[in-house]
């Protein structure tokens, strides 16, 4: 062969070799699926990439262990239409309440792309856990065995995500709870009563909530070690707590928020629990004040930790902003009421004001799910109040930027604008008068410390975009 020829073949080969490819990889990633999945089920991805095939075993999805599916397809960029089934149409994945779900549908780069997605329920399973499972399709197990490697241990963590998180690009608050057999679903409950969480905040979203994602956590044989960060000695257990907290701080909330559309913030995470759930939730929250801003106390057993609840909470300062719901039932021992109050006093000792705690103690009130279940829509509205507020396009409200917190006493925050990107800010007064006019970088937070308490208008322009407009209040 002529040199100058193997030249030339030499150089188209290095040509084509360089050449985009017309076709990447997507890689669709599911993080859970419905309770009532059948065991050793195949999930199938079904789409414009294999002509709607039901059960192509080619697209069929590869377990990942912790409750988790995979599969990577080679679509030529533009629109991709989509869905999951178990093998056939019969068994196609259904809407949060179990119902006919449109097609999913993304526009694809042609560049390598991950998409995380939940499958909320199967159209002939309808919702939830099957059986006698109460709770709502748009509760899932994320996993039956996460592995806790500061305790080494494993435990099934539940996760209920807003009826609308499939269908917005929103980003949403985060609260974990702990004793998540009782939060969702009165088969997995050991009393028959369950706290509702899920159809607590379904209906609070139908009248307009933001939403929330909810992580249960469920309890174990070490309970009462987990949940307490002092030894008892009385009855030989407590001292893991510490423990626990870190599981919870460093392991499995940058999980939830590495899988979800999570405001990681601490002005958008919250912790609730009661009885034992209280006494660890009351530390997290003081321990940890640079990951929750909010904590959700019912019924704590503040007794199990003698007087180190309190001196704990009088001796970690108020980092920031917070908000801290007490509750006790007038029906519960003298005691549960008045170890409460002793720390709610302690958070005064420690920075907070008294709007920054709510304690409510009604009369009938019990140690019971069925008092916490009555009491969680309220607590969870004040604890979460204006938290997240959303500038939007109003002919488009697939587009929007969520303003956290609101209202505000010193900065705001955004999400919804990428890390480095510019957008044009303004700040204007009820009267009209402007406040600010500059320009902003996405992650970065904007002082409000200047501006009388009252009411203002955000508007905000993504470069080439139109102005979006929100309310926020300064306190």
């Amino acid at each position: 062969m002529p040199k100058l020829l193997r030249v030339h073949l030499f150089l188209l080969f290095v040509a084509i070799c360089l050449a985009p490819s017309a076709f990447g990889q997507l890689t669709l990633k599911v993080t859970s699926i419905p309770l009532n999945t059948p065991p050793n089920a195949t999930i199938y991805a079904v789409g414009t990439f294999n002509n709607w095939n039901a059960g192509d075993p080619a697209t069929a999805l590869t377990p990942l262990g912790n409750g988790q599916y995979s599969i990577t397809l080679n679509p030529p960029a533009g629109e991709v239409k989509y869905k999951f089934t178990r093998g056939s149409w019969a068994t196609v994945e259904g809407n949060a309440n179990g119902a006919f779900l449109p097609d999913r549908v993304l526009t694809y780069s042609g560049q390598p792309t991950t998409v995380n997605l939940s499958i909320l329920t199967w159209e002939d399973l309808g919702g939830g856990g099957g059986g006698n499972s109460s709770a709502a399709p748009n509760v899932a197990v994320l996993d039956d065995n996460f592995y806790m490697p500061q305790l080494n241990r494993n435990r099934r963590i539940w996760v209920y995500v807003p009826p609308d998180y499939q269908t917005t690009t929103k980003k949403y608050p985060v609260l974990y709870m702990h004793d998540a057999q009782n939060l969702f679903d009165k088969a997995t409950t050991a009393f028959g009563t369950e706290w509702e969480v899920d159809e607590s905040l379904n209906q609070l979203h139908a009248e307009g909530d933001y939403g929330c994602i909810v992580v249960g956590i469920d309890n174990g044989p070490n309970r009462l070690d987990e949940y307490s960060p002092w030894y008892n000695t009385e009855y030989n257990e407590g001292g893991e707590g510490a423990l626990y907290v870190e599981f919870i701080v460093n392991t499995l909330k940058p999980h939830i928020d590495s899988l979800y559309r999570t405001l990681p913030d601490r002005l958008t995470t919250g912790i609730m629990g009661s009885s034992m759930g209280g006494l660890i939730s009351m530390y997290a929250f003081s321990e940890r004040q640079d990951v929750f801003s909010k904590a959700g106390i019912f019924s704590p057993a503040f007794w199990f930790g003698g007087d180190e609840p309190a001196s704990h909470v009088a001796t970690h300062p108020k980092q920031g902003d917070a908000r801290v719901y007490f509750l006790a039932g007038g029906d519960e021992p003298a005691s549960v009421e008045q170890n409460m109050l002793v720390v709610a006093n302690a958070m005064n000792t420690a920075g907070f004001s008294n709007s920054e705690k709510y304690v409510y103690v009604p009369a009938d009130g019990q140690h019971s799910e069925w008092f916490w279940a009555r009491e969680f829509p309220d607590a969870y509205e004040w604890l979460f109040q204006g938290a997240v507020t959303s500038a939007t396009w109003p002919k488009n409200k697939k587009q929007q930027i969520e303003i956290f917190p609101n209202p505000t006493s010193s900065w705001v925050r955004f999400s919804g604008v990428s890390s480095g990107e510019r957008v044009d800010f303004q700040i204007l007064g009820a009267d009209g008068k402007m406040w600010s006019d500059t320009t902003v970088t996405g992650g970065e937070p904007v002082w409000t410390g200047n501006l009388p308490a009252g009411f203002y208008v955000i508007k905000m322009k993504k470069k080439g975009g139109k102005w979006m407009t929100g309310k926020m209040v300064k306190q």
